[in-house]
């Protein structure tokens, strides 16, 4: 298992964009099964108001597919740390395709991705999987692509 503190090791992102809590299986290359608990402390339902119906604190799609990326950055960054290596740059979350939400997410939900790398291709990750709360399955990513670029472009503006 990859706790909190490990996890803040392996990724920049740091609150409120760190989506990941702990990995809980890690097979190099492979696969990875991490785990997200929604709180209703997050920062997308501050200011909601009182009385408002459920639905109303569905966990935005946006940051479930982040939680979601972030699983696989964790896969594979810590893939290549198991050969010793490290990537050059900056890690981008480039595109996600064929995404299908079976169910809103609420507070009080613990998400569990099961991410695969499908291909890696010169500084180009393909992943897919699916993101469950309990057996059921919440949503399904035919398709993610994480990308290496170099820093210095990205600083300029270039």
């Amino acid at each position: 298992m990859i706790d909190h503190a490990a996890i803040r090791n392996i990724l920049p992102h740091r609150h409120p964009v760190l989506l990941v809590d702990r990995a809980i299986e890690l097979s190099p290359f492979e696969r990875v099964v991490t785990t997200k608990t929604i709180s209703g402390s997050e920062p997308c339902y501050s200011g909601m108001a009182d009385g408002l119906a459920r639905s109303a604190f569905s966990y935005p799609k946006s940051l479930l597919i982040e939680s979601f990326g972030q699983s696989g950055a964790v896969l594979w960054l810590e893939s290549i740390r198991t050969r010793g290596e490290k990537l050059s740059g900056t890690l981008i979350f480039a595109a996600a395709r064929n995404v299908v939400f079976h169910r809103p997410v609420y507070p009080g939900d613990t998400v569990r991705h099961v991410v695969r790398i499908d291909q890696l291709l010169a500084g180009n990750a393909f992943l897919s999987g699916e993101s469950f709360v309990g057996d059921e399955c919440v949503m399904t990513v035919g398709q993610a692509i994480a990308v290496v670029r170099p820093t210095e472009g990205l600083a300029d503006g270039a």
